[in-house]
């Protein structure tokens, strides 16, 4: 059995923009969107049981390979956004789909993937396709989600 024809996970979380992460116009700074992103990608892993130490301790790193991101519109200084993350691809390679949005107008303001591989930390290779471990965690979320 495979996740395929199911539906995928995906996470919300609500943050403000603190001061320290804007520059003099009150604009956050493009590189903090990243620090952003990966605070709904934990989310979402926690969501299919899967975080980063257990996937430390199922013997995978999964480090991001790729990351776009296209931004609509600034984050202000104190704006509320939520940030969505949708799991797009597991089979090969984890692709994750984000959104920002205004929590307060749900304007969307960026959008955003990343994509991450399964490594194996004993030897530091590469896996061309998606661990057993994900796919046994994605099943169990989806049945529970049924």
């Amino acid at each position: 059995m495979t996740p395929d024809d199911r539906p995928l996970p995906r996470a919300e979380v609500e943050i403000e923009v603190p001061f320290h992460d804007v520059d003099m116009m009150a604009v956050a700074w493009h590189g903090n969107y990243v620090r952003y992103l990966e605070i709904a990608r934990c989310r979402l892993l926690d969501a299919i049981d899967y975080n980063y130490l257990q996937m430390q301790a199922s013997g995978f790193a999964w480090p991001v390979i790729d990351l776009r991101i296209r931004y609509a519109a600034p984050a202000l200084f104190a704006q509320r956004l939520r940030i969505e993350a949708r799991l797009s691809e597991w089979e090969h390679r984890l692709k994750i789909d984000y959104t920002i949005r205004c929590a307060d107008t749900q304007q969307r303001l960026t959008r955003a993937w990343t994509v991450q591989v399964a490594v194996d930390v004993d030897d530091r290779e590469m896996r061309l396709a998606s661990p057993d471990v994900l796919i046994e965690r994605l099943l169990a979320w989806q049945e529970a989600q049924s």
